[in-house]
């Protein structure tokens, strides 16, 4: 049985152990959605580090209907926080791809906003003396639900032994409002949900991941090939072995 309470002290632990070894003094520094991951892992950082040592950013690509959550999100928690705006830069670089003659096709129009915004991170640490916080899920990655080298980068990964619905109990444990971690996941790239995006829901996910059942073959079938073509995305870059 999932212990949320015990979780949470176990990550906030976890995380300040990690600085003590691999940066004291620096600060978390989160790419901040409104959505339950990275609220869950800001709320996470603060309560291990201090407010004072989070710095979330705020990253829209033009306008973005729910940046009121990551606004509201930054306050109610007391961190520090910029807007960087990345629609000139994805505009700018996907002019410059096309005007060498390639056509963007719809997965690298996707991915490249995400890699811009890692992008931005690791700016904002290398500015301000921190460490970038990987914000995905369990349940994301079991199927590859993200970009590498996009929201799949990160120095530490508090939250990624965790399925969907754990991260929102350890929400819970931290008090953060409902309207943080039962927010519709969205990719804020494509403009579907993620349960659109992948074709079930994050439950079913959760239920096959935890206890391997998933009642609809079809289904159980999709997942197992997400699984298998996208484990590259979490595995250290093969490297030839020199043998002398």
């Amino acid at each position: 049985m999932f212990n949320a309470a015990k979780t949470k002290e176990d990550i906030v632990t976890w995380i300040r152990d990690y600085f003590e070894k691999n940066g004291p003094g620096c600060k978390a520094v989160i790419g901040i959605s409104g959505g339950k991951d990275s609220s869950v892992t800001a709320a996470l950082c603060a309560q291990a580090l201090g407010a004072d040592r989070v710095y979330g950013v705020l990253m829209p690509q033009g306008e973005q209907h729910d940046i009121a959550y990551s606004q509201e999100l930054v306050s109610f928690l007391g961190i520090k926080n910029k807007i960087i705006n990345i629609k000139d830069t994805v505009s700018a670089l996907l002019a410059a791809i096309e005007n060498s003659g390639l056509s963007v096709n719809r997965q690298a129009a996707v991915n490249i906003p995400a890699r811009v915004r890692m992008t931005t991170l690791y700016t904002v640490s290398a500015i301000e003396n921190g460490r970038v916080a990987n914000t995905c899920n369990l349940s994301e990655d079991w199927v590859g639900y993200s970009t590498k080298y996009g929201d799949a980068a990160g120095d530490f990964s508090p939250i990624s032994a965790l399925t969907v619905s754990e991260v929102k109990a350890v929400g819970r444990e931290l008090n953060l409002p409902l309207k943080f971690t039962d927010k519709l996941p969205e990719d804020g790239l494509s403009g579907l949900s993620d349960e659109e995006n992948l074709g079930f829901s994050y439950n079913v996910l959760d239920r096959y991941i935890r206890e391997g059942i998933c009642e609809d073959a079809d289904v159980k079938e999709k997942i197992d090939r997400l699984n298998k073509m996208n484990k590259h995305k979490l595995e250290l870059m093969p490297a030839f072995k020199l043998t002398i």
